[in-house]
């Protein structure tokens, strides 16, 4: 453990970095280090060395040079990987390893910008030269991210000079447990997972539990397909976590916690454990924390992907070597949890919010959002859009601002910007529903979409173009939460599989008004009956659909059709007479033998033959067959 107090941390990193003339910091988060980051990052600090600039790595003591550092995920993802220089702001997108020599001339030797490489609005081409110019950045309010992607996740002295670590220390010296639990509440912080819990409720109630052993677990078991919000966190501000943790232990009095983040996101895995170790030797966690007489570690634990251990209870069976499976409540986790032990479970987002919510107070925190759900909410923004990436909302904002402004409008099939083009976003992820351009102008809040049949959830926002089937949607969720169901309850593990086989029938031109019925029926059936919370919530994505689109449906049944030809099985090939030339090129290549005719005539298909493969579409040079 170290002697050097976080004071002594903050002030000697302010000193060091007194010697750096720029920093560099490129974009370290999965999706840009997929796209070659990492060697981008080498790239700066071979070249920057090589003439004799000294690049610095890590800031250890006083000594002049240029500051390369990697960082979380910066959100715009649709532009990475991403390069920044600082004090200037300025952000370069899509950059590669042939790019840096000349953003280190520019940049770095000189006080210029390698214009091609700014972000240029879609509209007018007008480029940006510094983040703040970029529309995607300024519809924001970055709360909870505004350390993530600036600062070097890797680095704990960093995050405590930019005043980290101060609320723990703070809750851990001066504010009873009393105090803790009452401030939360007054924030009306509620919990980022999906429920909307309020967070200072579940701590008051898991602290008036009578008990010497209390756990604070973190649930980073983000499994919606889509969803990344807890990852860039854990990646680009593991620390900030932490701090929460601290903090909620401090209120229950627990002196044990686990962090549980799933095993495919290994970036986070290992920035998570990097943080933890360097918390507990620099006296952060462990014995006497701070110097105080409270005591408070912390285990990460890899989960091995299952979507279901994202329900707290079955978090909490896994985390004790058990198959992760719901169990019914009550006894609550507050009540008996973590081995028969009070514990408090909160997601990462909703922890990472604490010591902002705390450092700013309650009034403050509550001005951000709404009268019922204070704060900033973070979105995983995927889908037909512009810009797709993490985004940063306070709760209330509409789906319109976010699709059109942050996002840049929504892109046509041929990734074409068209804003009449707009049909519909999943919202939370399987266990959410779809929203439509009714909803354009609903505030996005826990009360407001609940009030419309969907959640918040985790925070995924699929944006959907005309071109989506959303029967086909509605079957790719099914599929999913199908395929997760832990199979403990017999109306989940087989109203899932049921659902799903009827989904197929119906995209594959089998379904009846029957079937279309039996549909229904057994959705409602599969969300009052299972057992836990996500059984409960797997029927939204088809109740939802259904009930915005059921003309979609209907189509499928009743005329065989899908009104956007997205269903293979019930499209329907026609060859243009006035464009076939009888060049017999996709007779060729039909795998079944279903088009007949003489060379240079006109072709037939058989259309009880065809197998709808689409073969002969794409052999086509003469766009003579119509899908």
């Amino acid at each position: 453990m170290s002697n050097i107090t976080i004071e002594q941390r903050k002030d000697n990193y302010w000193q060091y970095e007194q010697g750096v003339k720029k920093r560099i910091i490129v974009c370290a988060g999965t999706g840009c280090v997929a796209n070659g980051s990492l060697k981008i990052y080498q790239q700066f600090v071979d070249q920057i060395n090589e003439r004799g600039l000294n690049a610095i790595v890590k800031l250890k003591q006083e000594e002049e040079g240029y500051l390369v550092s990697g960082s979380g995920c910066q959100g715009f993802c649709q532009m990475g990987p991403l390069v920044t220089i600082m004090p200037a702001n300025i952000m370069y997108c899509k950059a590669k390893e042939a790019d840096v020599s000349e953003i280190i001339e520019q940049s770095i030797v000189n006080d210029s910008t390698v214009d091609r490489l700014l972000y240029k609005k879609p509209l007018t081409d007008e480029p940006c030269h510094t983040i703040e110019e970029i529309p995607f950045y300024q519809q924001q309010n970055r709360f909870v991210l505004e350390k993530c992607g600036f600062i070097d996740p890797e680095d704990i002295n960093e995050y405590i000079a930019k005043g980290g670590y101060a609320v723990a220390k703070k809750a851990c010296f001066k504010m009873t447990p009393e105090e803790i639990c009452t401030a939360m509440t007054e924030t009306g912080l509620r919990g980022r997972g999906g429920g909307g819990f309020p967070t200072g409720v579940k701590w008051e109630l898991t602290r008036k539990q009578k008990n010497d052993k209390k756990y604070v677990i973190c649930n980073g078991d983000e499994g919606d397909p889509g969803a990344f919000m807890d990852r860039s966190l854990m990646e680009g501000d593991p620390h900030s976590v932490i701090e929460g943790m601290i903090i909620a232990s401090k209120a229950i009095g627990a002196d044990e916690g686990y962090i549980y983040v799933r095993a495919e996101y290994p970036l986070a895995v290992t920035r998570v454990h990097k943080a933890v170790a360097d918390a507990l030797q620099a006296g952060i966690l462990g014995e006497n924390i701070f110097g105080s007489n409270h005591s408070f570690t912390v285990h990460v634990m890899e989960g091995a992907g299952a979507f279901v251990c994202g329900e707290e209870t079955a978090l909490i069976a896994s985390i004790e070597g058990k198959r992760g499976m719901p169990l019914p409540k009550p006894p609550y986790p507050a009540e008996r949890g973590l081995f028969g032990k009070p514990t408090v479970i909160n997601n990462v987002e909703t922890l990472s919010t604490v010591p902002i919510a705390l450092s700013v107070g309650p009034q403050e925190f509550k001005k951000i959002g709404t009268a019922c759900s204070s704060g900033t909410k973070t979105f995983a923004l995927t889908g037909h859009v512009v810009n797709t990436g993490l985004i940063e909302v306070p709760f209330g904002t509409t789906l319109r601002h976010i699709v059109g402004d942050i996002a840049g409008g929504v892109v046509d099939k041929d990734g074409k910007i068209c804003g009449t083009d707009f049909k519909a976003v999943q919202i939370g992820g399987p266990s959410g529903g779809c929203l439509t351009q009714e909803h354009l102008d609903l505030p996005l809040d826990f009360d407001s979409l609940s009030s419309v049949g969907a959640m918040v959830g985790s925070g995924g926002l699929v944006v959907t173009n005309n071109s989506t089937c959303m029967v086909e949607l509605a079957r790719y969720f099914m599929q999913f939460t199908q395929h997760e169901s832990c199979g403990k309850c017999v109306v989940c593990r087989e109203g899932t599989k049921q659902m799903l086989a009827l989904l197929t029938d119906i995209v594959e031109g089998r379904g009846t008004m029957e079937k279309l019925h039996l549909l229904k029926e057994l959705a409602g059936v599969v969300k009052k009956g299972s057992l836990c919370g996500l059984g409960k919530a797997a029927p939204n994505p088809v109740l939802s659909t259904i009930k915005y689109f059921e003309d979609e449906y209907l189509a499928h049944v009743l005329d065989k059709k899908c009104p956007t030809g997205e269903c293979a099985a019930l499209r329907s090939y026609e060859i243009l007479t006035d464009l076939c030339i009888g060049c017999g090129l996709c007779k060729r290549v039909c795998p079944v033998d279903a088009i007949s005719g003489e060379r240079k005539q006109v072709h037939i298909i058989d259309e009880e033959a065809c197998i709808k493969c689409g073969a002969c579409v794409d052999a086509c040079k003469f766009k003579a067959i119509k899908a």
